[in-house]
């Protein structure tokens, strides 16, 4: 009997990637003021996987590779172009602290400091009326 490993190195991978890739895309968007520079990081490490899984004569590496080289280049796009679009339509918290994020609070009203992930769940969903409430005692 043989034991195919392609499948449960591929789960692997895509679990890893995408935890890894939400978590540092989060935190990366935030903390930087320059955002090309991870963007590019992101972008040189996916090509290097991609080019990895086209070298190696190992299924399950090369499955692991392409995953993770997919992965990193969507996170390239999502630390240039969306994360910042969710941080001006108020959608991911601002970080006050980041010169770039302050210039996005002072220019689009919807922008906001509040961590709308960050909330005991209740089970319903919350109203506009008790959202804005929100919003306002967090100024």
């Amino acid at each position: 009997m043989h034991i195919n490993f392609i499948g449960p190195a591929a789960a692997f991978a895509t679990f890893l990637g995408v935890w890894l890739g939400h978590v540092s895309v989060r935190k990366i968007e935030r903390e930087t003021v320059h955002l090309w520079k991870p963007t590019l990081i992101a972008l040189v490490l996916g090509a290097g996987f991609a080019a990895a899984s086209f070298l190696t004569s190992s299924l399950p590496l090369s499955a692991i590779c392409s995953i993770l080289s997919v992965t990193l280049l969507w996170d390239a796009l999502e630390i240039a172009v969306r994360q910042p679009k969710r941080i001006q339509h108020g959608h991911a918290p601002a970080n006050p602290n980041n010169p770039r994020h302050a210039r996005i609070l002072a220019e689009y009203p919807d922008a906001t400091t509040i961590d709308w992930l960050d909330r005991d769940p209740r089970g319903v969903p919350y109203s506009q009326a008790e959202l804005a409430s929100i919003k306002e005692s967090a100024k």
